[in-house]
């Protein structure tokens, strides 16, 4: 083989040698767990007499029979009707509060703005469990400040970890956290509208709030699609709030959210191949809702460029 040949092979497999470890990493950590999950999906535990002895419990095919308990499973469902419910609080109120901070950080007259984007954003760095934990102890009525405040101007009490304010107390703690990283998303979109678009607005007369209503937050929708197919797999996905706040309260069921359900049965009970098809379907359902969702915006999008 010549020496130019040698190059040219070499420059050729350049992008693949560099493309190697990611694909290596992807294999290992994501391709391999989901493949490994869908086999477990698809077997179950046999168990001839007490179980006892060699040979008395074997691994054997069951098809789609996991995946059928898991659709019936009351438990399961009912938890995924509370996490409905949790994410029709979250995400609309995280989105228009990150939109609110966003727009009023563009504007020219704000003040201390590095500062006022630092807190914002700051509550998104803390863990979710750490979060979860300092507003579950803010929330109990023994300890919390709020109470205490609440008792000495006798003002009403409300249990925020019991009943149906527990949504709200949950919804507050995924709020307070998402809305700063939601905001710098949406923020970064408007910094990227250049300054000529604001000039001829205010010289054709538009206001501050009409430039906010039918420029600003036009220009930003994709943004806005983004952050909101982020709020939508993060709402399926709620584990830590709930987890971390069912020590305080007897409200929080150990299955009170779909993946809180496929913990119980893969570590509590230790049916991994139950928690697999369970997993398997939250996975199926966040995909289909999320490529819904981007579907319509898309065509959406493609509708108004259209006109």
């Amino acid at each position: 083989m010549t020496t130019a040949r040698r190059k040219s092979y070499g420059v050729k497999g350049a992008p693949y040698a560099f493309l190697l470890p990611a694909t290596i990493l992807f294999a290992l950590f994501f391709a391999l767990p989901i493949g490994y999950a869908l086999w477990l999906s698809l077997h179950k535990v046999q168990v001839k007499g007490l179980g006892l002895g060699s040979g008395a419990r074997k691994e054997v095919w069951a098809g789609l029979d996991n995946y059928k308990d898991a659709l019936s499973d009351s438990e399961l469902l009912s938890g995924a009707v509370r996490v409905v419910g949790y994410g029709a609080i979250v995400i609309p109120v995280m989105l228009g509060l990150a939109l609110l901070f966003a727009l009023m950080l563009d504007t020219d007259k704000v003040r201390l703005a590095p500062f006022t984007r630092l807190a914002i954003f700051l509550p998104y760095a803390i863990p979710g469990v750490v979060a979860a934990l300092l507003w579950g102890f803010l929330y109990l009525p023994d300890v919390s400040p709020f109470y205490f405040v609440l008792d000495k101007l006798g003002m009403p009490q409300p249990n925020l970890l019991d009943g149906g304010p527990l949504y709200l107390a949950l919804s507050n703690i995924a709020v307070w956290g998402g809305t700063g990283f939601n905001m710098i998303v949406i923020y970064t979109s408007l910094q990227a509208i250049p300054a000529e678009v604001y000039e001829a607005a205010k010289l054709d007369g538009a206001t501050p709030l009409q430039i906010a209503l039918k420029i600003k937050i036009p220009m930003v929708a994709p943004s806005l699609v983004l952050t909101f197919f982020f709020s939508i797999i993060a709402t399926l996905q709620v584990f830590s709030e709930p987890t971390t706040l069912k020590p305080l309260t007897n409200s929080v069921s150990t299955t009170w959210s779909p993946l809180m359900k496929v913990y119980q049965d893969a570590f509590r009970k230790g049916d991994i191949y139950s928690a697999a098809a369970e997993a398997a379907i939250i996975a199926v359902v966040t995909l289909l809702l999320s490529f819904g969702f981007l579907r319509a915006a898309n065509s959406r999008n493609k509708q108004e460029e259209a006109r």
